[in-house]
């Protein structure tokens, strides 16, 4: 049994890591509520965009925009977002897992894989299976901005209109409540069609003041939206995830605080009846 200074040395140690990740836990808790504000008011913009994009890839405009364009897939790209910090449970593993299943399945298929990524972790997890990269962006921080991020999603674009790339997909982690977050595989580019209930027949478009114009402006409105809630998404479920897993290792913490606490009264009265044995022991000899 270890003796009782070397004891209480390991519960001072583990009660000033448990006062580390109770603060964590409180700043992921605050933050956690901002990045949920912003989360939920960007969903009905991206939404919306999303099915109006869809409405059109049922039409047959004047101009047929590269984006709404399919053609056969060689190769694929694929935006994984991840984070610039640790200390959020499963959270980037479970994402990047998901991205590579749906990497492997593309190479099954002869499918040649080109990697954008965000975060940090997403480039230490990437670098060491020796994927392609193509960009890479890390330090967007609690609040990203578009124009932070769009320079690296840019290089994508530009591949898919070049034709470099045939389809290009988002993975990220979807915020569903805070103590689940499930990772998404979500396609951008060819645009998806939607057909929506409210438009049952097919329908065309007037466009003022002209395709061209107008479709070029929309497109690329929807490629940032499209990225931006997925970005807002993530964070989101970062802090929720940092604040879930510093809420057990503060929890666990106080249950190894207890045990070792256990173990010190153990000690301790073990070396008080020693010392009363003898002492005993020597009034006797006398």
């Amino acid at each position: 049994m270890p003796g009782a200074k070397e004891i209480r040395t390991k519960i001072a140690s583990i009660k000033s890591t448990q006062k580390i990740t109770k603060a964590m836990q409180m700043v992921a808790a605050s933050k956690m509520r901002k990045a949920q504000e912003r989360m939920r008011a960007a969903r009905p913009y991206a939404e919306k965009i999303r099915n109006v994009i869809g409405h059109i890839c049922l039409t047959n405009p004047d101009h047929r925009h590269p984006y709404l364009t399919v053609r056969p897939v060689k190769t694929v790209g694929m935006i994984v977002i991840g984070t610039d910090r640790g200390l959020c449970g499963g959270l980037n593993v479970n994402t990047f897992k998901q991205a590579l299943i749906a990497a492997r399945e593309y190479e099954s298929q002869g499918i040649a894989v080109n990697l954008c990524l965000f975060g940090s972790k997403a480039g230490q997890f990437f670098k060491r299976l020796k994927m392609p990269i193509s960009s890479a962006i890390v330090g967007l921080g609690d609040r990203p901005h578009m124009a932070a991020f769009m320079g690296a999603v840019k290089v994508m674009l530009d591949d898919y209109v070049d034709g470099k790339i045939d389809r290009l997909v988002i993975v990220n982690a979807q915020f569903v409540n805070t103590m689940s977050q499930k990772p998404m595989v979500q396609q951008l580019l060819p645009a998806v069609p939607v057909r929506s209930p409210e438009l049952p027949e097919l329908f065309e478009y007037i466009y003022e003041p002209s395709a061209v114009e107008l479709l070029d402006g929309l497109l690329f409105r929807y490629v940032e939206s499209q990225v931006y809630q997925g970005t807002v998404e993530n964070v989101a479920c970062e802090m929720a995830a940092r604040m879930v897993a510093m809420k057990s290792a503060t929890d666990n913490a106080g249950k190894l605080i207890d045990e070792l606490q256990l173990i010190y009264n153990k000690a301790r009265q073990a070396s008080i009846t020693k010392e009363i044995s003898e002492i005993v022991g020597g009034a006797a000899a006398v």
